[in-house]
C-alpha cells in the first residue's frame, strides 16, 4: 500500500451487539482490517455469522458499540447524519442481492441518478451511461424498465450504478445470491472483470467459496470474530 495516501479502508476495533429481551446478542467482536485502494476482500461466513452486519458499519448505516471505520482516512463512526449523506453519494457504490432498481425508472434513469445527485452535467451522464452500458453488455437497453430485464441483466445494471459515479469504495451484499448459477457465473465474471478495469475497491459478502475466489483476500466471519484462515471454517 502507498503510505502515501490513506487506506481506502480502515477498520479498527469495530463490535456491535443488539438487545434480544433482557439479554445482549454479540454480532462483531473487535474486528479490525485494512483494504488498500483498488483491491477487492471478500468477507464470507455462514447466514447470520455477522456479514451484512458489519457492511452496514462501513456504510455508517448502522454505529458500532465500539470502535472505528474510517473510508480515505475520514471516520464514518463519527460522522454526522449530512456528512455521512455526501460521503455515500460520492464515495461509496453499492451493490445489493435483490438490485433495488427503482422500477419506475427506466435503465438511463436509475443510472443518471447518482449522477445526477452529485451534480454532474447532462452531457457528461449521458456519455458515462453509454459507457459502461457497453461495457455490462446493455448498450442499447437504456429506455428498458427494470421489470422488462431479467434478473441477471438488471443486476449487471446495478453494478453499473454502483460505479457510475467512480466511488472510492464498492461495498456488494450477496451480488449472486438471487441468480441461477449459470447467471450468477456471467454476472460473477463480469463483476471481476470490470471492478479490475475499472479500479474500484469492493468489499464483497457471500457464502459461496466461488464468489469469494475473484477476491485478493478473503476473511471469514465467525463467532463474531473476522478470520483470515478461511480455509480452517465450516462456513
Amino acid at each position: 500500500m502507498d503510505q502515501s495516501s490513506p487506506a481506502a479502508l480502515a477498520v479498527q476495533g469495530l463490535s456491535k451487539s443488539y438487545a434480544e429481551g433482557r439479554q445482549r446478542r454479540v454480532v462483531l467482536r473487535d474486528v479490525a482490517f485494512e483494504v488498500a485502494p483498488g483491491e477487492c476482500v471478500a468477507l464470507v461466513g455462514r447466514s447470520g455469522s455477522g456479514k451484512s452486519t458489519l457492511l452496514n458499519l462501513l456504510a455508517g448505516i448502522d454505529r458500532p458499540d465500539a470502535g472505528d471505520a474510517r473510508i480515505l482516512g475520514r471516520s464514518v463512526t463519527t460522522m454526522g447524519e449530512p456528512d455521512l449523506t455526501l460521503l455515500r453519494r460520492r464515495h461509496i457504490g453499492f451493490i445489493y442481492q435483490f438490485f433495488n432498481l427503482i422500477p419506475t425508472l427506466s435503465v438511463a434513469e436509475n443510472l443518471a441518478l447518482p449522477l445526477e445527485l452529485n451534480g454532474v452535467p447532462a452531457a457528461r451522464r449521458r456519455a458515462r451511461i453509454a459507457e459502461l452500458l457497453d461495457k455490462v453488455g446493455l448498450a442499447g437497453r437504456e429506455r428498458a424498465f427494470p421489470d422488462q430485464l431479467s434478473g441477471g441483466e438488471q443486476q449487471r445494471v446495478a453494478i453499473a450504478r454502483a460505479i457510475i459515479h467512480d466511488p472510492a469504495l464498492v461495498l456488494a451484499d450477496e451480488p449472486t445470491g438471487n441468480l441461477d448459477a449459470q447467471t450468477g457465473h456471467r454476472v460473477l465474471a463480469l463483476l471481476s472483470h470490470l471492478f479490475r478495469d475499472e479500479g474500484h475497491t469492493l468489499i464483497l459478502v457471500t457464502h459461496s467459496r466461488e464468489v469469494a475466489g475473484i477476491a485478493d483476500r478473503a476473511f471469514a466471519v465467525d463467532e463474531g470474530r473476522l478470520c483470515a484462515d478461511t480455509e480452517a471454517l465450516s462456513w
